[in-house]
């Protein structure tokens, strides 16, 4: 079977197997895996999201480092191709998605019964495996940390990202007033059409006068929940618009840089700040987090409150114009790695 196996640590926007320096080859040989337990799960894959977090473990540059060589890992979809003798919650043939940190990128894996939920009829196998990691980040962040609900108003940073992008359509869903911050007018369509109540983009003038501005229109003193994967200089702009009681999800520093939230201030304004990581969130703090998100975000998908929005979706031999497309933040949304017949190009899916 074919996967994509990191050799080596480096630059994953160079072409597998180009060079003696590309990190990335695509094996033609890989071995298909067994099934390793009586629970596990043999899965045909059809498609894996490509998030920034599989970038910096390329690079080397992740918290959790890998043994090399390994075989690159995220979330996933496909269609169950094989079960062992005591899987009682699928059968061969069911659609399926899950996330797992290494062997998603290749034709088949393997993987034990409790790490998969069963895509529902109707929805788009693809967009399913957009789930697990950036939409159950948004959606755990958001619900389980900090109670998102109607009437709140909701800011999200880097909203035409990945997980932005989902917690505005979670903010959305929850009844929330979502304001959206992005770089660019093609971002910024994107995220008025998916309904967001009001978008600043950052190329067109100052963030927190727009957002006051918008915040006076509606009669509403300030920001309830600030949804932060960005880090650096936005943060602290973004401090400056919120409400007493406030609170602050840190998901993440696409700007590089980590903010400093002055400890006096979030002391008088009796401001939460609240870490997520999503990872260690699942398995120490609420385990079977994830698997209550998962189900909640695909019954959404089902009905059609979730729409998944890939700008990029590449075969596994364009994989380093993939990670091009995420380094260089031409992204709006998910991008992602498709298997077997499916086609390539942008969608919305």
């Amino acid at each position: 079977m074919e996967a994509l196996v990191c050799r080596n640590l480096g630059d994953p926007t160079i072409p597998p197997d180009s060079s003696p320096d590309s990190p990335l080859t695509i094996s033609k040989s890989h071995p298909v895996p067994a099934l390793a337990s009586p629970t596990c799960v043999r899965v045909r894959v059809r498609a894996n999201t490509l998030n920034f977090a599989t970038m910096l473990k390329v690079e080397g540059k992740y918290q959790e480092k890998a043994a090399l060589p390994f075989v690159l890992g995220s979330d996933f979809s496909g269609v169950v191709e094989a079960v062992g003798v005591d899987v009682s919650r699928l059968r061969v043939g069911d659609r399926v998605c899950g996330a797992i940190d290494v062997d998603s990128f290749a034709q088949f894996l393997v993987v034990d019964q409790a790490k998969l939920y069963r895509v529902p009829d109707g929805c788009d196998l693809v967009a399913a495996a957009a789930l697990p990691l950036a939409y159950g980040t948004s959606y755990s962040s958001l619900i389980h940390r900090a109670h998102l609900h109607s009437g709140q108003v909701l800011l999200v940073l880097g909203a035409a990202g990945g997980v932005g992008l989902a917690a505005v359509q979670i903010g959305k869903i929850r009844g929330a007033t979502v304001i959206a911050v992005a770089r660019g007018t093609e971002k910024a369509d994107i995220l008025k059409s998916i309904g967001a109540d009001h978008v600043v983009d950052l190329n067109k003038g100052n963030v927190t006068a727009s957002i006051k501005e918008f915040l006076k229109s509606r009669k509403l003193k300030g920001v309830d929940i600030l949804y932060d994967p960005v880090g650096g200089k936005l943060t602290r702009e973004s401090l400056r618009l919120l409400n007493w009681g406030a609170q602050i999800l840190v998901i993440g520093f696409a700007s590089g840089e980590v903010p400093i939230i002055p400890a006096n201030i979030a002391l008088v304004k009796n401001w939460t700040i609240h870490g997520f990581y999503w990872g260690h969130y699942n398995d120490v703090i609420r385990p079977g987090a994830q698997e209550d998100s998962v189900k909640e975000l695909l019954s959404w998908l089902a009905k059609g409150l979730l729409t998944v929005h890939a700008s990029h979706v590449y075969g596994l031999s364009e994989i380093n114009l993939a990670f091009a497309a995420l380094r260089e933040r031409n992204a709006i949304g998910k991008v992602m790695i498709v298997f077997d017949d499916l086609q390539t190009g942008h969608s919305k899916l």
